[in-house]
């Protein structure tokens, strides 16, 4: 069992979403918070909120599209609140276009934050989490490290980097007979804006989650030391679905509606801070 109470808790992409109730929950059972996000007024607004129930929280401003500034912030955060217990890296960007669509920069942006920004912090924390023999690493990844989609060719490709990301470090642990943990989550769209506009063809099969819904699902499976958490558990029908020749796959996708499932995609509108970081890259 992994409890929050008493326990350093670094949340990345902690300014808002799902990073901001993760944080909420995790801060309501006593966990000390760290929180890493590149918006200074989204994170300083959830410093005050947690901060006023009494909770013990901690902020950090970090690119995480940046491998020098994760650096210079990790080690700020050990000096400042000594080891992690739990690491959630959580902080994620979506452009939603289509491959001749996208930027270099986008794409550049997507990979460095969703998937590189995983080996940067993982290295930084890790260590002590060896030499403790404890703590518990959580990669929220996507639906989409499972099954691909047009119109998210580049996060699709990053998610999937971070699946296997979480699968061979797991294994690396596994074999080096360490206590430490982790935990990779998959979860179909969350409606907590980054994904506003998506739709979904069969919402009994496929709902478009809510981010209530999927942070008690999350927080119940690090407590319990889920390896993968798959939201709905539909989507766990995809290993199967692999064994199935391409075109039928490709077919089936298509019925769901998933390879349509950004058609209407807005997003959410990024922050002025946001933008400065997207265009510095």
């Amino acid at each position: 069992m992994t409890t929050f109470r008493d326990h350093t808790i670094l949340v990345t992409g902690a300014a808002s979403g799902l990073g901001r109730l993760m944080s909420r929950t995790m801060a309501a059972e006593g966990g000390r918070l760290v929180l890493w996000d590149v918006d200074a007024a989204g994170l300083q607004a959830t410093r005050t909120e947690l901060g006023a129930s009494g909770a013990s929280v901690a902020t950090y401003v970090c690119d995480l599209s940046d491998r020098a500034a994760i650096a210079a912030v990790a080690a700020r955060t050990l000096a400042d609140c000594g080891p992690i217990d739990i690491l959630v890296n959580n902080a994620g960007v979506v452009s939603g276009k289509t491959l001749l669509d996208e930027s270099d920069r986008d794409i550049e942006r997507t990979f460095a934050v969703n998937a590189l920004a995983l080996f940067w912090t993982t290295r930084a924390f890790l260590p002590a989490m060896l030499e403790r023999d404890r703590g518990h690493i959580v990669t929220i990844a996507s639906a989409a490290g499972l099954v691909g989609t047009s119109k998210l060719v580049d996060y699709c490709a990053s998610k999937h980097a971070a699946v296997g990301f979480d699968e061979s470090l797991r294994l690396e642990l596994r074999r080096a007979r360490s206590h430490v943990l982790t935990t990779v989550v998959c979860p179909f769209y969350i409606s907590t804006g980054m994904f506003e506009g998506v739709r979904t063809r069969v919402p009994w099969l496929l709902p478009i989650l809510t981010p209530e819904y999927a942070v008690a699902r999350i927080c119940n499976g690090i407590r319990n030391d889920h390896r993968r958490i798959i939201m709905p558990r539909f989507v766990a029908l995809t290993y199967l679905a692999r064994l199935m020749p391409v075109p039928l796959f490709d077919g089936v996708m298509e019925f769901l509606g998933v390879t349509r499932s950004m058609d209407e995609f807005r997003g959410r509108a990024l922050s002025t801070t946001d933008r400065r970081a997207a265009s510095s890259r």
